[in-house]
């Protein structure tokens, strides 16, 4: 499922200082500002900003990784050619220049509705008409609610939404929906373990993330990229020892571990900032980032399940204290774990090239 994103307008505002404040310390990574508002802007690590051009001769001394706003299509063309993103501002009131935004939308990577009715049908019909382009569709909204029936337009939804308020209660909102759409619902399904293999000793992976875990969380973890296991976080009962909640004993470092933008990563590939998904037993996803990983030898055990004839399999390590989560929500000890038990899994399509989805012929075993 492909992330929404949130753009806040910082142009204009009546109380500049105290709304920017307030959007540095919440979720917000874009903002909005004029041109002449650049060397004034106090620009925070995590923010990407979009700037309005209204003038052509203005992006000779703008750095490549702004995107250009503008209602002006020349300025539009000129900044594509140029290599930077765009933002192309195109205001509906009536079917012509509704027409005339889809039309004309090569070399816009961004296109921002600015509709001057309440009605949601110029979008419908922009969503129908982009659906196959790689145009995002930007709406302007002044609260939550317009923003969530914008995600909600024809089920796929615009892909971001423009935000201008000044109002606190509203921004505050608003970084709470930010929060929500962070994360991602995966389809998990039951499948039943047809082998279980004690295959030797082997290097085995821990990913200790800065996030804390719940009890029905944990990560996807397989060998081949059709899918995995959900194996829990160290959240349940060790005789020996404290809990990590933080930590995920994934399992063989050559096992894929699911990651954001329905991407996998090996786990002898990740490293501190790496961004993972910490998934739960009802497919809930949120993004987390890794600290470190931890690689030891230890005794490994593999795991194969089938589902609707697709075979899965994840290598953990062999040891009664990991545990894997069953079809019923329970964490069972891998140890424990016998032929015919149902376990909970995520399926998807073959075929992966570092570690993006691909269409192509290939056989994993």
């Amino acid at each position: 499922m492909k992330k929404k994103f949130f753009w806040f307008d910082a142009r204009n505002l009546k109380k500049e200082t105290i709304i920017m404040t307030l959007i540095n310390n919440f979720r917000f990574e874009n903002i909005l500002i004029n041109y002449s508002m650049i060397k004034k802007i106090k620009k925070q690590h995590k923010t990407n900003l979009l700037i309005e051009i209204n003038n052509i001769d203005e992006l000779s001394d703008l750095s490549l990784d702004i995107v250009v706003y503008s209602t002006d299509k020349n300025i539009i063309d000129t900044a594509y050619q140029k290599g930077y993103k765009t933002a192309w501002v195109v205001t509906i009131s009536n079917h012509d220049n509704m027409d005339q935004a889809w039309i004309n939308c090569n070399n816009v990577d961004n296109l921002v509705l600015n509709l001057k009715d309440e009605t949601n049908i110029p979008v419908e019909l922009l969503i129908a008409k982009l659906q196959n382009t790689n145009t995002n569709i930007v709406k302007l909204v002044n609260n939550v609610n317009d923003a969530e029936i914008a995600f909600g337009v024809m089920e796929v939804g615009c892909d971001g939404v423009l935000i201008q308020t000044e109002e606190i209660n509203e921004i505050s909102n608003f970084d709470k929906l930010i929060e929500r759409k962070d994360k991602t619902k995966l389809s998990l399904v039951k499948v039943k373990v047809s082998d279980v293999q004690h295959i030797g000793m082997g290097h085995r992976v821990c990913v200790d993330t800065t996030s804390i875990m719940e009890k029905t969380e944990g990560m996807i973890i397989g060998s081949k990229s059709n899918g995995g296991l959900l194996v829990s976080s160290e959240t349940h009962f060790l005789p020996y020892m404290e809990l990590r909640p933080f930590r995920v004993n994934a399992g063989a470092i050559c096992s894929y571990v699911l990651a954001p933008q329905n991407m996998t990563a090996y786990l002898s590939e990740i490293k501190v900032g790496s961004r993972l998904l910490c998934v739960d037993i009802n497919g809930n996803a949120r993004e987390v980032s890794v600290g470190r990983t931890k690689i030891e030898i230890r005794p490994l055990l593999k795991i194969e399940a089938i589902y609707d004839n697709i075979t899965i399999n994840t290598i953990v390590q062999d040891d009664w204290h990991i545990r894997i989560f069953g079809a019923d929500g329970k964490a069972n000890n891998a140890s424990n774990i016998k032929i015919g038990d149902e376990l909970l899994a995520y399926i998807d399509k073959q075929g992966r090239h570092v570690g993006i989805q691909i269409n192509e012929n290939i056989n994993e075993n």
